[in-house]
């Protein structure tokens, strides 16, 4: 496992996993029948697991904790599994980004996780029901996590809340057991606040949106506040769940959602739009929405198609105007390679 070096590529890459995942509540209808035929994964709350691993768990997460704020990515790097080890610039980026905020931060460390995953051969979907759960899904001290290609072994998960006096941020550490130790498998930084406000702003501000039936802006921001309510993507709540059910609602058809493409005409030319999230830029909120491109080396005339999208997107929906700072248009190209233009709503007529 590894982490994104820069909050806006998590950011970018988290969207296609928000609203809309019928695979939670499938999962959640099924929860005792998963748990009484399935022996692949378990999970272990801090109520469930011994006191032994319980410590082991807090100690190293607060010893790589500390490496981290010393910024000894090398110490880090050593005591990571070796799949870590051998792609570490990831990691070793975000704890350079993030050293400034975790030296003299307080820190408080969440009750740990433990992951069993069994068998033979990597889990290509590990899904893991963690505490217990109720007729309607989870309560309040659950959790689920679903890992990707996932190879056999226990995992520990430790989350702590960074508070640096003027940002908030969780540090999420994966853990491997090898032995008697337990290594590094992953390092993931997420802050708690956007533009400065945390996720119980943004829920507020998307239910007054909902309200004057400005369902977008409010979509929108439900996707915010779970973003900021969860510390890893592969990981939802009680709360998260409950934020999921809201955002169904609000989730407008004519905008692109869960890996569908939209289409928006402008000037009598069909735009493919592929994603839209906001951004958070400072103490600005802006929207960036993505769509398909042939060819961005020609950057003056991208720059142009870029201009016209945006315009004919805010005319459209009129209502971003109020939500947001600016529009972030990204042209991106089959190979992946993208071009981004930023137009501030001030400056659209």
């Amino acid at each position: 496992m590894s982490t994104p070096s820069k909050r806006t590529v998590q950011n970018q890459g988290r969207w296609n996993q928000l609203p809309g995942q019928r695979w939670l509540r499938l999962l959640l209808m099924g929860a005792f029948l998963y748990e009484a035929s399935a022996n692949a994964q378990t999970c272990q709350t801090s109520v469930d697991m011994s006191a032994d691993v319980q410590a082991a768990l807090k100690t190293t997460a607060q010893h790589y904790f500390e490496m981290a704020a010393h910024g000894d990515t090398a110490a880090l790097k050593q005591n990571s599994i070796a799949s870590v080890a051998s792609s570490f610039g990831g990691i070793e980026a975000v704890v350079k980004e993030n050293q400034a905020i975790f030296s003299g931060a307080k820190t408080t460390i969440r009750p740990s996780f433990l992951l069993i995953a069994d068998g033979p051969e990597p889990l290509a979907r590990a899904e893991f029901l963690c505490g217990v759960f109720g007729k309607t899904g989870q309560t309040e001290n659950s959790a689920v996590f679903v890992l990707p290609n996932l190879p056999p072994g226990k995992y520990g998960v430790t989350i702590l809340d960074v508070n640096s006096g003027q940002a908030a941020s969780t540090l999420t550490f994966i853990l491997q057991q090898a032995g008697t130790e337990w290594k590094l498998g992953g390092l993931y930084v997420r802050s708690s606040q956007a533009s400065g406000h945390d996720a119980t702003w943004f829920i507020q501000r998307a239910r007054d949106f909902k309200a004057k039936s400005k369902n977008r802006d409010a979509w929108l921001y439900y996707r915010e506040a779970i973003a900021l309510s969860i510390p890893v993507d592969f990981m939802s709540t009680l709360f998260t769940d409950k934020l999921y059910e809201e955002v169904q609602s609000t989730q407008p058809a004519d905008l692109p959602a869960n890996g569908s493409t939209v289409d928006l005409t402008a000037n009598g030319k069909v735009y493919h739009l592929t994603e839209i999230f906001p951004l958070a830029v400072g103490n600005d909120l802006d929207v960036v929405v993505k769509y398909q491109y042939p060819d961005v080396s020609d950057t003056a005339r991208t720059f142009q198609e870029n201009m016209t999208l945006i315009k004919a997107l805010v005319a459209k929906f009129p209502e971003l105007h109020e939500a947001f700072a600016g529009v972030v248009a990204r042209a991106v190209e089959p190979s992946g390679r993208d071009y981004g233009s930023l137009l501030a709503m001030k400056d659209i007529k």
